[in-house]
């Protein structure tokens, strides 16, 4: 017998106000088929004044428990993966924590970027296998609204606010490919490429929260290469390949890069699960986001084999193979 994270329930809340490209057309000189050609967003959204990280995620844990017919206190660990926290203390698990009445248990954030949801469901994942948790609810969500430079037409269009979330309870599979749940994973992480992507403040260095950074074509030119490495390498692990891939749920950062990852993967664009349009990146939310739309609109279905693959600040980069 082989014990397998395998998901219950999955959910995802947006805030309310949505951004078209056309908004940024008042105050940026660019356009909205600029935006669209390269990145392939089409509109985003933007949490209200006052509307912050942890209320996005309880939103989205709330819909995924409910997907599950679990309460707060079915749960024994919540995990939430965010660069863009409401405090720079308490963590934003233990506000979820709070604001679901969850009386038992423990909340934690992994901060990885926009590769945090691959990082918080790799150590869910973990916590299970060794017996810490049976179920975990795991949650990406943000406001990169709140750290981005609108003077700077080149990554101000790009991000988006949203939440995502997954509950992922200990089971029993037959130690085979075939189980539902996560099969492997692969975590990597470069400081060398630190100037890539960054925020320009932190407590430690400015004591300011700081703006958003980034070198785009440099980051571009890293993102398909080592995405494609690190899902061929979870795939490997998992004894699986390229042909028994039903959904890549990819990280939603620019549309180039999400059909370049999968041309080197030989799979059609068929076969991905594709949010940017409506999301823009959201970061550690994008993937439970997309994961949960999927299911939504009745793509994802049980027993489908997904390989959800993500790239973010540090540089850090990672891939999960997950049976539904």
């Amino acid at each position: 017998m082989t014990i397998r994270a395998v998901v219950k329930g999955v959910g995802h809340y947006l805030p309310e106000r949505v951004v078209p490209n056309s908004e940024f057309e008042k105050s940026l000189d660019t356009s909205d088929e600029w935006i669209r050609t390269r990145s392939g967003i089409e509109r985003r959204h933007f949490a209200a004044e006052g509307e912050t990280t942890s209320d996005l995620a309880v939103n989205a844990a709330r819909a995924a428990l409910k997907n599950a017919g679990l309460q707060p206190d079915d749960i024994d660990a919540i995990i939430v993966a965010t660069s863009t926290p409401d405090l720079t203390f308490p963590s934003v698990g233990t506000m979820v924590q709070e604001k679901l009445g969850m009386t038992r248990g423990y909340g934690f954030d992994v901060q990885a970027v926009c590769a945090g949801f691959i990082y918080a469901l790799t150590n869910a994942n973990a916590l299970i296998l060794s017996g810490q948790a049976n179920r975990v609810l795991v949650i990406g969500a943000e406001t990169f609204s709140r750290i981005m430079d609108w003077t700077d037409r080149a990554t101000c269009v790009l991000f988006g606010d949203g939440a995502g979330a997954l509950v992922l309870e200990g089971e029993a599979g037959d130690g085979t490919s075939e189980d539902r749940g996560i099969l492997a994973s692969d975590l990597n992480s470069d400081g060398r490429y630190r100037d890539m992507l960054y925020v320009d403040g932190g407590v430690s260095s400015t004591g300011t929260t700081g703006k958003l950074r980034m070198q785009g074509n440099a980051l571009f030119r890293q993102a398909v290469e080592k995405l494609t490495s690190t899902a061929e390498t979870a795939l490997t692990k998992a004894g699986l390949s390229h042909d028994d891939i039903d959904w890549i749920v990819p990280h939603q950062a620019n549309i180039r890069i999400i059909r370049g990852t999968a041309k080197k993967l030989g799979l059609s664009m068929d076969n991905v699960i594709v949010t940017v349009q409506d999301h823009g990146n959201t970061s550690a939310a994008s993937i439970p986001l997309a994961m949960s739309v999927g299911v939504e609109q009745g793509k994802i279905k049980r027993g489908d084999l997904l390989v959800a693959e993500a790239i973010g600040g540090g540089l850090a980069w990672g891939a999960v193979v997950l049976r539904w």
